[in-house]
């Protein structure tokens, strides 16, 4: 049996960052992610966010990747988004995401600063989030 623990944080946009996320929409679609998450046996810990974006702590299975969870979260969920007519227009997320690895010592941490997303973004804009993380992790992010 094989033991596996790599921990995730992924963040991910709405297309063009447009704040179609309402408290109301934004705790139906985190509902929604999370029963989907269950369903392909993605192992999803901690999930929040703000009005245009989604915070998700994850586990990676062994035979998952960075790219097929982030790709199966947000494709379902825009899929979903769509079909139940919670936004006016016809609704996407950004292509790219953010996504580092969380050390098991600092989970509590993380899990900490998802939860707390409204609180966060009363005092710090999502740019200047990504500003942040760009500096930490020493990311080099092109402007398209």
């Amino acid at each position: 049996m094989s033991y596996i623990r790599i921990w995730v944080h992924l963040v991910f946009a709405t297309k063009n960052r447009e704040p179609l996320l309402s408290r109301e929409i934004r705790y139906k679609i985190q509902e929604h992610i999370i029963k989907n998450c269950e369903e392909k046996s993605i192992y999803l810990q901690a999930i929040n966010g703000y009005t245009d974006h989604i915070h998700c702590l994850i586990s990676l299975g062994r035979e998952q990747s960075i790219a097929k969870v982030a790709q199966l979260i947000k494709g379902e969920s825009s899929f979903w988004i769509n079909k139940h007519k919670l936004t006016n227009l016809r609704f996407t997320w950004q292509d790219d995401y953010f996504a580092v690895s969380v050390s098991e010592s600092v989970l509590p941490k993380v899990i900490s600063y998802i939860k707390n997303q409204e609180q966060h973004h009363a005092e710090k804009s999502f740019d200047d989030e990504i500003s942040e993380f760009k500096k930490i992790y020493g990311f080099e992010i092109s402007e398209k």
